[in-house]
């Protein structure tokens, strides 16, 4: 497995897109900069949605504006269509965008049509034209939705998940997201997926972005790390999740927890560049911010008393 990994924090914008009460600019664009002040050297700040679809996000210029940047940090903004990169590029223009976008689609046609109101063609037409209008001026990320399982159709094809990263890559995209969206990922499929990933697209950077939905986000990222994958997404408190006007999920549909992911490959002697006080102060926050308990062992338990143990022993097994 990888000695380090690079981490990119997504409550400001995965985290905070479902929920119905507006959370202050000031207040995400303070959580954002304390995310890049821990360490994050990736953070999701903000996402060009449409503001009647996702209100959370009506804000974006202005959170980008206000947003003091990092040396070193990638501070990503979520595209879905052609008039967002626009945004994004205007924004950039005026010195104040984001330095890193992420264009979607979907692996299935369900997903697509339900989630991005486009068919599978039609979202990669539009995907074409963002690329084209985004290449040179954003490090691009493309994200492939329901890679290991669609809601509403099962079984998703991993060949064509696979073409689909090839066609990402076609468009000058280095790094690709593989999303396990409702949790539907196993660790053998998991494993299976990434590895031929690698091999097919060795110029291709993967990223594991998946859902705890049914308790098994943390087993299928280790699955992830073992098949040699460094990018990791999360969201403080386990938060996040799809607009509530999207119904499927049935129940809880957040993000994997960055607390309890970091503790965990803290305690395996994988590097993350966290600082882990600071991890568990900004935890701590981020509950003040939505004024509910979040879904982290680690804040409620602490960090494994046994990590440096741990870490000690893992350095002396053969591989």
């Amino acid at each position: 497995m990888n000695a380090e990994v690079v981490l990119c924090e997504c409550f400001a914008r995965d985290g905070l897109q479902h929920e119905p009460d507006f959370v202050p600019t000031e207040i995400k664009a303070a959580l954002v900069d304390r995310f890049a002040q821990i360490g994050f050297p990736r953070v999701e700040a903000t996402s060009y949605s449409n503001p009647k679809v996702v209100p959370q996000f009506s804000d974006a210029t202005a959170l980008l504006r206000t947003l003091p940047r990092r040396d070193g940090v990638m501070y990503k903004a979520t595209c879905a269509n052609l008039h967002a990169v626009e945004r994004a590029l205007t924004d950039r223009e005026a010195g104040i965008g984001a330095n890193e976008v992420s264009l979607l689609v979907s692996a299935s046609a369900s997903h697509s049509e339900r989630n991005l109101k486009r068919s599978r063609e039609a979202q990669w037409e539009n995907v074409r034209a963002m690329a084209e209008a985004a290449r040179g001026r954003f490090r691009m990320v493309g994200t492939i939705s329901v890679a290991f399982g669609c809601p509403f159709e099962g079984r998703v094809d991993a060949q064509e998940v696979l073409r689909d990263v090839g066609r990402f890559r076609d468009l000058g995209v280095g790094l690709v997201t593989l999303g396990d969206t409702t949790g539907m990922a196993t660790p053998h499929t998991v494993r299976a997926l990434f590895r031929a990933m690698r091999k097919d697209f060795p110029d291709v950077s993967p990223i594991a972005h998946f859902h705890d939905t049914r308790g098994t986000g943390l087993v299928n990222y280790v699955a992830a790390l073992e098949a040699g994958v460094t990018h990791f997404d999360c969201a403080m408190g386990g938060v996040g999740g799809h607009p509530a006007k999207v119904q499927y999920g049935g129940g809880h549909t957040g993000n994997v927890c960055t607390e309890d992911w970091v503790g965990l490959l803290d305690s395996m002697g994988v590097r993350t560049g966290i600082d882990l006080d600071g991890l568990l102060e900004a935890s701590r926050q981020c509950e003040a911010v939505l004024d509910r308990p979040l879904h982290s062992r680690v804040l409620r338990s602490g960090f494994n008393p046994l990590r440096a143990s741990s870490v000690a022993a893992n350095q002396t097994v053969e591989p």
